[in-house]
């Protein structure tokens, strides 16, 4: 359903205000059934169902709630979540951030049908509260309840809204997912699963043993997470070596694989998953919003730090330890902040240290190639006259580059004078006396062939 402005929190609006009103889940929900006007005698089993659905939401928030002195403490022990706005598709499309790492299933969910366009949420939308998340997928749930279905479909389908309304709830902390190894998409069935069978998201893990291991996989076998925990356990206390053997393998495996992706399962995940296919990626008790666009993985940012940053919006999935590139909403990955000054600042800067170093590797060599032409009867005077040739010829050097680059400025910059004072530059050709002293100072190495000259001499 498509909600006016005034259903959610916008920028700079009251907070008390916004959230005014007695129930409004519950008020929205009764708005699609129908509740309050239908006799409870002309309840069918699809009024039932709505009003079950209406009732999982009001118990997520509490009876009392109804109440309008209850309104501000509900309000003030919310989640608070805040959208980020991205152009997906050429279309301006909300999603929701967070602002601590937690597993809220909720978001992933939600954020599957924003960027699906499934669910609308007003233009210039800043925040928004838990309860206007169940509010909005409450309303989905309605609307896409199936209408022409057979008998068999409908009882299943009522049985699925039975188990999924039992768990709605969980979604903001976290649902009991207990994967297994065989399979990207097998899990051991729970009631909590339902939730995306019964909004059509697909779910997916990564955590797979490798056919290959032959040992891991007599060792895991078919089991769920939960189970071979409990065979570990029992294995390590059995007489059996085989089993015990069993133990200690399924026990290696758990912790080698902690980050609950193997490349196995990163290669089956990339087979399995369709191309464009928006779906929830289960990992590390942690459930976030996936898609695969031109054969390559991606995860949905929503992490708050980056709720102003319209570069990043997808987070790449090619390794097992998490780290991924951070691509913008058409998956290309993030430019510098400034690409006209910082990337032609660094690639300068890269040129300058290249010729510097290169010219620094040329004078040594040339200064080697001097040094190893003197002959060996040089006198301690010749030496010396020697070395303050080249010591002038530095700072010769050093003054006609001085000289260049302060006639480079000058010609970038026409007309302006430099104001002699106090942080002046001393004039070309005439160099400061301290400029002078540390020229005159020989280098290390001058001052070691030097002494040992000398010594030759004494010898």
């Amino acid at each position: 359903a498509e909600h006016t402005s005034s259903e959610g929190l916008a920028s700079g609006s009251d907070p008390e205000a916004s959230l005014g009103g007695e129930s409004r889940s519950i008020d929205s929900l009764e708005s699609f059934s129908n509740l309050n006007s239908c006799p409870s005698s002309d309840l069918n089993s699809e009024g039932l169902e709505e009003r079950g659905l209406a009732l999982a939401l009001q118990g997520e928030y509490g009876a009392e709630d109804a109440k309008p002195t209850g309104v501000k403490d509900r309000a003030a022990g919310q989640s608070i979540y805040h959208i980020k706005w991205i152009k997906w598709r050429e279309e301006k499309t909300p999603i929701i951030t967070q602002n601590e790492n937690g597993p809220c299933p909720l978001l992933a969910i939600m954020n599957v049908l924003l960027l699906a366009w499934k669910v609308k949420m007003p233009p210039m939308m800043e925040i928004i509260t838990a309860e206007q998340l169940m509010e909005y997928l409450g309303d989905y749930i309605l609307e896409t309840k199936p209408k022409e279905i057979s008998e068999a479909q409908r009882l299943n389908y009522e049985q699925n809204m039975s188990d999924a309304m039992a768990v709605l709830h969980k979604l903001q902390t976290g649902l009991d997912v207990n994967v297994k190894f065989t399979g990207v998409r097998v899990f051991e069935y729970t009631p909590e699963c339902i939730v995306f069978d019964l909004l059509d998201i697909p779910l997916y893990h990564g955590w797979l043993v490798d056919p290959q291991m032959r040992d891991i996989v007599k060792a895991v076998g078919n089991c769920s997470y939960n189970q071979l925990v409990e065979k570990i356990i029992s294995c390590k206390q059995s007489d059996n070596s085989e089993l015990a053997g069993e133990g200690i393998v399924a026990e290696q495996f758990l912790n080698s694989t902690a980050t609950q992706l193997t490349y196995h399962g990163l290669c089956e995940l990339t087979s399995t998953v369709q191309e464009g296919e928006l779906c929830v990626f289960f990992r590390n008790n942690h459930f976030s919003t996936m898609i695969k666009f031109k054969g390559q993985l991606y995860l949905l940012v929503t992490d708050q730090g980056f709720l102003t940053e319209e570069k990043v919006v997808w987070e790449s999935l090619h390794n097992v330890d998490g780290d991924g590139n951070f691509c913008d909403s058409e998956f290309r990955l993030r430019p510098p902040s400034d690409p006209e000054t910082v990337y032609r600042g660094q690639q300068d800067q890269i040129d300058q240290d290249y010729l510097m170093a290169l010219s620094l590797q040329q004078e040594q060599q040339s200064q080697d190639l001097q040094w190893e032409q003197l002959p060996e009867g040089i006198s301690d005077l010749e030496l010396a006259k020697k070395l303050q040739e080249e010591e002038d010829r530095r700072a010769s050097q050093y003054y006609q580059e001085q000289e260049q680059e302060q006639a480079a400025a000058a010609a970038a910059q026409p007309g302006t004078g430099t104001a002699a004072g106090p942080g002046a530059t001393a004039s070309p050709g005439k160099p400061s006396s301290g400029e002078r002293k540390v020229k005159k100072e020989p280098k290390e190495k001058d001052k070691s062939k030097l002494e040992e000259k000398t010594k030759k001499k004494k010898v």
